[in-house]
């Protein structure tokens, strides 16, 4: 069974994730100003989360979205995804088997990963408090 029953939990964690993150006085403003948008295309279940650089400072998380260009999009199943915040498995691990699929210039992908250190500490107790398993 797949790590995220529901879309509606996969929306609240990840999402609530992002929204957790981009409002944190020092990770909002660095990764709005990084200019990058990523579209995270995700299945069992399926959704696509959107990060983006908002208005430049402020960034904002969005569900399904139409229309836009993400500069990175990001392919991945809910439980690879979850693996990957809880550190269980690397990017470029989980490039190099096809867990994950990439599309964008990779040097801004890989400008994304020192980043993301906040949402690596944060993940966990966020997993956990939505009673997701962590181990």
């Amino acid at each position: 069974m797949a790590v995220f029953e529901t879309k509606e939990k996969m929306q609240a964690v990840l999402g609530g994730l992002f929204e957790k993150l981009l409002a944190d006085p020092e990770f909002g403003p660095k990764f709005a100003g990084a200019g990058i948008t990523i579209k995270f295309n995700i299945s069992d279940p399926t959704a696509g989360l959107w990060v983006t650089p908002g208005d430049g400072k402020h960034g904002k998380v969005f569900w399904d979205l139409s229309g836009e260009k993400a500069t990175v999009e990001m392919t991945l199943s809910g439980d690879t995804c979850h693996k990957f915040w809880l550190k269980q498995i690397s990017l470029p691990i989980a490039l190099a088997k096809g867990l994950i699929k990439a599309k964008g210039p990779m040097p801004k992908v890989l400008k994304l990963l020192p980043m993301l250190g906040p949402a690596y500490q944060a993940y966990p107790d966020w997993a956990r408090s939505h009673d997701l398993p962590v181990d």
